[in-house]
This record gives structure tokens, sequence and C-alpha cells, in this order.
């Protein structure tokens, strides 16, 4: 079962884009699937991103940003040319993407979504998204992520201050 491809990992290798799977074992008690990927994985946190299902004006849109910080729903509306963005009902995620929440992946969706990256994925060699389930993330070039999703790149991530 560990070996067994997804979506996400399948439209990669069509697509000849290289990527590396990186395994690790969840913890179903973590808070943050994001966080807990990060340490199990060794990867800083700024390197791994978390994929989340928002709707912009009532069309969902995908958000992409690091697990260390939130996703800024009002950049994530005004990239997309949207005005109010709310997060996404589990279920309706579920649906349009394909994948379970804390495995949704930006790459392979059912449904073609918006997808908005933060734009601090520029400043990396590599990042890690979700493969396609948990306790699977995929490591790739930001631009080729970019590529095989038609993303866009935006400041749509927003970080914890130190004196909050």
């Amino acid at each position: 079962m560990a070996s067994k491809g997804t979506p996400a990992t399948a439209m990669l290798t069509r697509a000849k884009i290289a990527f590396t799977p990186h395994t690790y074992e969840v913890d179903p008690r973590a808070a943050s699937y994001g966080e807990a990927a990060a340490a199990a994985l060794g990867v800083e946190p700024t390197r791994l991103f978390k994929t989340l299902v928002t709707t912009v004006d009532g069309q969902l849109t995908v958000g992409v940003v690091p697990v260390s910080a939130s996703l800024d729903l009002k950049a994530l509306a005004s990239a997309v040319g949207g005005k109010r963005a709310a997060m996404a009902e589990p279920a309706a995620a579920e649906r349009a993407t394909g994948y379970v929440t804390g495995g949704i992946s930006p790459v392979g969706q059912r449904s073609r979504l918006p997808i908005v990256i933060d734009a601090s994925a520029e400043e990396l060699a590599t990042m890690y998204v979700s493969g396609g389930r948990r306790g699977l993330q995929i490591e790739l070039a930001p631009a080729d992520l970019v590529q095989v999703t038609g993303a866009t790149l935006a400041p749509i991530a927003s970080r914890p201050t130190a004196s909050s």
C-alpha cells in the first residue's frame, strides 16, 4: 500500500515532472497535519506547504501556504479578483478535489480549481506539498508545481508576529 500511487503522483509522472515522494507515519493525535509532517520528515515548516480549499465569492479556490503561516483570506480573494473568501466546508473540499482532508494535494485534483501559491515558494529550490494522502509528501521545484497546476503566485500567507 505504501507504494500505491495517487492522482498527484500519476499526474506528475505523466507530465514528466521530477519529484521525490516522502512517506512518514501519521500521528492521528496531531493538532496540525502540516506541522506534524514537517517534524516527521525533518523539514523546515517554511518549506512544507499546506493546501487549503476556500470559497471566494462562492467559487471553490485553493490557497497553498507554508505550514508555518496562516492563509490570509483577504489576500487570497484579492489574488483571484474576488471580494470575500472563507474556508470551504471539508465535505465540499473533499468532493471537489477527490482527496481527504489532511491529504489534499494541489496536484491531480478531481475538479480544476483556481490555485494560488504563496509567493514565498519562489525563494525555495524545492518545496513539499501533500502527495494526495496522509503520510505522503512530494518534494518538487516551485516552478514545476506552478506549471503542472496552472497556479498563480501571490503573497497570501500571514505569518505570526513576534508580539502576538
